[in-house]
């Protein structure tokens, strides 16, 4: 069998290994090391294997969360590897502190970071530290699966008050505007 840096080498297709009806999938071929992602990559191996045609991941567009206090998720990229891959960015901001919701839960500290392509608006990669971050990237994938923009995020209604309408607001920070949640 195959390895490249000590992980065994698969077609990312179907993850089949150089041997004929050996497939791999989850920690085994390498990063990321998510239990969601190796349970997505199991799926689209079986699928495969039976032949349903079904889109490859889009490991751009895996979410990462840490499950500690205050909790702490991503997803796509960071300012930097967006620079790095030659993306003139936009980034908002958006404080907890001034949600209401958050400060009806008790839970002010935190933020929300979304980062744009700066020409089309492109959602580049999402950061969330605070309450609930683990649950509120979720939205942030959908955004991304489904190749939202800038304008689509800020023209979604948000139910008020919630943590949500901090990604909205964020979204909005990036190209200057502000909905005061």
């Amino acid at each position: 069998m195959r390895l490249k840096k000590n992980h065994i080498k698969v077609n990312k297709e179907n993850y089949q290994t150089n041997i004929q009806n050996i497939y791999a999938i989850g920690d085994v071929i390498g990063p990321p090391w998510l239990a969601h992602v190796a349970s997505e990559e199991g799926i689209k191996c079986v699928e495969s294997i039976k032949g349903i045609k079904s889109p490859s991941i889009n490991y751009d567009a895996i979410p990462g969360c840490t499950y500690c206090q205050p909790q702490v998720a991503s997803i796509g990229l960071t300012e930097e590897k967006a620079k790095e891959q030659g993306y003139k960015i936009k980034v908002g901001k958006f404080p907890f502190s001034a949600s209401g919701k958050s400060a009806a839960i008790g839970e002010r500290e935190g933020f929300v970071k979304i980062i744009f392509d700066e020409k089309y608006g492109e959602l580049l990669g999402a950061h969330i530290i605070g309450a609930e971050a683990t649950e509120l990237i979720a939205e942030i994938g959908i955004a991304k699966t489904m190749e939202a923009d800038y304008e689509t995020i800020v023209r979604t209604i948000h139910a008020h008050p919630t943590l949500s309408e901090s990604i909205m607001e964020a979204a909005a920070n990036a190209y200057g505007e502000s909905i005061h949640i």
